[in-house]
C-alpha cells in the first residue's frame, strides 16, 4: 500500500514539474531570445512561443515594442536627415557650443570657412577654430547670457557674427548658438553707395560753381561789354550742356539698374548698323583726321538684339574712342562669333589705360584720367551703362589696353542661334 501512494505521489510530482516547466521555464528561455533580439532591434524568426496565456500575452508585448521601437527610429531617422538637409542647404555658416565651449553641431558652411571637418565635435572652440574674435563672442554670450554681435574678416571676406545663449528648463545656460552672415557684398554695395553719392555732388559742384560765378559777374556788372558778355554765355552754355548730359546718363543709369527695363529685341543687320554709325559720326571724326574702319564676319552679319539699346553702347564707345584717339588715327568697328556668343569690338589706337585702371573703368565715373575727361567732357558714366546694357542682353563686356598703344573695348552677346545666324548671312 506505502509503495503504490509513494508511486503515485512520485508521479504526481513528475507531472507538476512538466507541466511548470512547459508553461513557465520553457517559454521564459524562448522570451529570452525574444527580448536579446527586440534588444537589438533584430526581427526575431517567430513571435509565437509555447506556454501559458501569460507567456503569449509577454510575447505580444515584446512584437508591439519592436515594431513601436522601428517607428521611432524611422522619425528619428527622418528628424536627422531633415536636420542634416537643412544645415547643408544653409549659405550662412553655423556653429552651437556646449557650456563648457566644445563644439556639439557645425554645418558645412562653418567647416569650409575654418576649415575643418565633423570630425572636430567635442573638441575645444580655440583648438578647433582658433579665431579670438569667436571665442570672445562666444565667451560674452555665455558670462553675460545675452546676445551679441560682431564682425569677423576671413580671407577678405566679412562676416557678422550673431550669438545668441542656449538655455535649460532650469534657466542654467547650455551653451550657445553662432551665426555667421556673410556681408561682404553688402560693405561693398555701401561703399559704392557713398562713392555714388559723393562722386555725384562733385560732378554737379563744378559746373554749378561755374554758372553761379558768371551769373553773380552779370548781376554785378550789367554794363559788362557786349563781347565779354558773350564769352561767358558760351561758358554756360557749355557747362549747362554738361550738367544736362549728367543728368541724362544718371537716369539712363538708373533705369538700367532698377530692373525695370526691357528690350525690344529684332533681328538686326550689322553691316547696315555699322554704316548707319560711321554716317552719323563722320563729322566728328572728320574734326580729328580719324578713319573707321569695319570688319563684319560672315556668320554673324545678323544678330538679335535691340537695336536701340545697341546704339546707346556703341555711341558711348565711340565717344571715348574719338575723345582719346591721336589725330589722324584710326578706329575700328569688329564684329565675329565664336561658339555660341557675338563678339562686337570698338578698337583705337589713342592714349590707352595704365593695367591700374583698366579693371576699373566699367565703375560708375571712374576715370583712368581724370584731369582729360573732364576737360574732353565726359561724365564718367558712359562705359558703366555700355556694362548694363550688355548685361541686360545676358552678355558681358571685356577691355584690352596699353598706355600709348590703345585701346579695345568688347561687348560680348549671347547667341541662342548661331546657324540661324550662318544661313541668313
Amino acid at each position: 500500500m506505502f509503495w503504490i501512494l509513494f508511486a503515485a505521489i512520485f508521479a504526481l510530482t513528475v507531472a507538476q514539474t512538466y507541466f511548470v516547466r512547459r508553461k513557465w521555464i520553457a517559454p521564459w528561455r524562448e522570451m529570452e531570445e525574444l527580448v536579446k533580439h527586440v534588444g537589438r532591434g533584430q526581427q526575431p524568426r517567430t513571435f509565437l512561443i509555447g506556454g501559458g496565456r501569460e507567456a503569449r500575452r509577454v510575447s505580444v508585448a515584446l512584437e508591439d515594442i519592436l515594431m513601436r521601437q522601428r517607428e521611432l527610429d524611422r522619425q528619428l531617422g527622418e528628424r536627422a536627415s531633415g536636420q542634416k538637409a537643412i544645415l547643408s542647404a544653409m549659405q550662412d555658416a553655423l556653429l552651437v557650443v556646449d557650456s563648457q565651449r566644445r563644439l556639439i553641431l557645425v554645418n558645412q558652411a562653418f567647416c569650409d570657412l575654418f576649415k575643418i571637418t565633423e570630425e572636430w565635435l567635442g573638441a575645444p572652440l580655440l583648438e578647433s577654430v582658433r579665431d579670438p574674435a569667436v571665442e570672445r563672442i562666444v565667451g560674452h554670450t555665455l558670462q553675460r547670457r545675452e546676445p551679441s554681435q560682431g564682425e569677423l574678416v576671413i580671407d577678405r571676406r566679412e562676416f557678422e557674427m550673431a550669438s545668441v545663449p542656449m538655455g535649460k528648463d532650469n534657466g542654467e545656460i547650455a551653451g550657445a548658438v553662432v551665426l555667421f552672415h556673410d556681408i561682404t557684398d553688402l560693405k561693398r554695395t555701401d561703399e559704392i553707395r557713398r562713392d555714388f553719392v559723393a562722386n555725384v555732388s562733385h560732378e554737379l559742384r563744378t559746373p554749378l560753381s561755374i554758372l553761379r560765378g558768371y551769373i553773380e559777374t552779370m548781376l554785378d556788372d550789367p554794363k559788362m561789354p557786349r563781347g565779354e558778355t558773350a564769352r561767358i554765355l558760351e561758358v554756360m552754355d557749355e557747362h549747362s550742356k554738361r550738367l544736362g548730359l549728367l543728368a541724362n546718363d544718371l537716369l539712363t543709369l538708373a533705369q538700367l539698374e532698377s530692373g525695370s527695363s526691357t528690350l525690344q529685341l529684332s533681328e538686326l543687320d550689322l553691316l547696315r548698323f555699322f554704316s548707319d554709325l560711321v554716317r552719323d559720326w563722320e563729322k566728328k571724326l572728320a574734326s580729328k583726321g580719324l578713319k573707321m574702319a569695319v570688319d563684319v564676319a560672315d556668320d554673324c552679319s545678323v544678330i538679335r538684339a535691340d537695336e536701340a539699346r545697341l546704339r546707346e553702347i556703341f555711341d558711348n564707345l565711340l565717344d571715348n574712342a574719338v575723345k582719346y584717339s591721336h589725330e589722324n588715327g584710326e578706329i575700328r568697328l569688329h564684329a565675329e562669333q565664336r561658339s555660341s556668343e557675338i563678339i562686337l569690338s570698338v578698337g583705337d589706337n589713342g592714349i590707352g589705360i595704365g593695367s591700374e585702371d583698366l579693371s576699373r573703368i566699367f565703375e560708375r565715373f571712374y576715370r583712368a584720367d581724370r584731369a582729360r575727361s573732364r576737360e574732353l567732357g565726359g561724365t564718367g558714366l558712359g562705359l558703366s551703362i555700355v556694362k548694363h546694357i550688355a548685361q541686360l542682353h545676358g552678355g558681358r563686356t571685356q577691355a584690352e589696353s596699353e598706355p600709348g598703344k590703345g585701346t579695345t573695348i568688347r561687348v560680348i552677346l549671347p547667341n541662342p542661334n548661331p546657324a540661324r545666324a550662318v544661313t541668313q548671312s
